[in-house]
């Protein structure tokens, strides 16, 4: 039994896997559908990986350049289900939209980019097409870390499923999830005088906060970068004692600056210096700051202890792998798209960030709709996305390989004047 790629099929499809419940580090039952999914478009390879991630490789007619689309297996909690207009998991088509938790992030993208690939199956792209489904990618994107580990070196450019609103979306910030700690000293609290409060600290500690934030540089293409305390909390939570230690977990949306303004060693430091006053009154209070790591399962079992940061990345407009999606989209809807960053983070901080993969995003659908109780996928711009995804494919596989004849040419031209000088000594 075989599936024939056609929009309409990919949209079943998507209605299926918003039907099938899978928050991060729960993905099982997803990932053994897109795999089944897989084999049913006859794709050349399918496999999964130790931590639960699935692969499809599309072999290419000859060498060319390798393409990797991607989106991600996990969703984040639907919450209170009565809240929705539709029921979350319904996966219900209504208003010529599809509904349900994952419907735009990222489950339905997945299920274009699947099939959008599959297409090309008979007419063969210039080189191999990978479709690379992650799992947690909503807490830290080890997933895609792990993926990168394997096919880093095989893959020349990177297509996310992120909505992009149909334009190309090329960045977003980074995030580091921190915690500040002010520790002091702990005491009944029917004795606070034998104590060291450590919340006397807190304000001015909030206050030197937001000073940092103010104080960082603007960039010309990214939004500014935030610096957010999200929860603050006691410890130990005992009603009837002072405590040893207030927390504050703080949210960093970073920018490509210079590590003096990036850095948890920086906001340390500039913690320390703009409290110098407060902490010489109160000499038995400490302030720390670090990056916090979580431990993480896979459905698989695997287990690992990592930060959930992610990496932020930044594509120039004129990149040429950015140029030549734009004139894919052109030419496919006779419009220019927009070019921009993202407002939140992806998995692509990893394939661009880390390993300076070329990295773009192309898919439809409204990111406001994301992480909501309204999500939704417009499904007539579903299907302009999967009418440009396979001229998508081409036109990057085509840049890319130009580019390289000309690195390679300019090689060769170097060389060859570098033989003519030793001949002339």
């Amino acid at each position: 039994m075989h599936r024939n790629p056609s929009f309409e099929n990919a949209i079943a499809f998507a209605h299926d896997i918003v039907r099938i419940p899978s928050i991060s580090g729960d993905e099982g039952a997803v990932a053994e559908r897109v795999t089944s999914e897989f084999k049913l478009l006859r794709f050349d390879e399918v496999w999964t990986d130790e931590i639960g991630n699935v692969f499809a490789r599309l072999k290419g007619r000859n060498n060319g350049p390798a393409i990797m689309l991607s989106s991600h297996l996990d969703v984040v909690d639907a919450g209170d289900g009565s809240e929705w207009e539709y029921p979350p998991f319904d996966g219900r088509i209504a208003e010529n939209h599809l509904h349900g938790r994952g419907a735009v992030d990222c489950k339905g993208p997945l299920a274009l980019q699947t099939y959008a690939a599959a297409s090309l199956r008979d007419s063969r792209p210039a080189g191999d097409v990978y479709v690379v489904h992650t799992v947690l990618e909503e807490c830290g994107s080890w997933g895609m870390a792990h993926a990168m580990e394997q096919l880093s070196d095989r893959i020349a450019a990177t297509v996310l499923g992120e909505a992009t609103e149909g334009g190309i979306c090329i960045g977003h910030r980074g995030r580091i999830e921190l915690m500040i700690t002010i520790r002091g000293t702990s005491a009944h609290a029917s004795a606070p005088q034998l104590a060291c409060n450590p919340t006397r600290l807190l304000p001015a500690v909030l206050g030197a906060l937001q000073k940092f934030a103010e104080q960082l540089p603007s960039h010309p293409v990214l939004p500014r970068s935030t610096v957010v305390p999200t929860i603050i909390e006691t410890w130990p939570k005992s009603r009837n004692m002072v405590p040893e230690e207030v927390r504050i977990l703080v949210d960093w949306r970073t920018l490509p600056l210079r590590p003096e303004y990036r850095t948890v060693e920086a906001l340390q430091r500039f913690l320390q210096l703009e409290l110098q006053e407060p902490l010489r009154e109160e000499p038995e209070l400490r302030i720390t700051v670090q990056e916090i790591s979580t431990k993480q399962r896979a459905y698989t079992g695997w287990e690992r202890t990592m930060p959930i940061s992610t990496h932020g990345f930044l594509m120039a407009e004129s990149h040429p792998v950015v140029e030549a999606a734009v004139q894919a989209v052109w030419e496919v809807t006779g419009g220019a798209p927009k070019v921009r960053p993202w407002t939140f983070g992806t998995d692509g901080g990893y394939p661009c960030g880390l390993y300076g993969i070329p990295t773009i995003g192309y898919a439809p659908g409204n990111e406001e709709y994301s992480h909501t109780n309204r999500e939704r996928l417009d499904l007539e711009s579903a299907r302009t996305a999967y009418q440009v995804y396979p001229a998508l494919v081409r036109q990057l596989q085509q840049t890319l390989e130009a580019d390289a004849l000309e690195e390679s040419q300019v090689s060769v031209s170097r060389d060859h004047l570098f033989l003519k000088r030793l001949k002339r000594q």
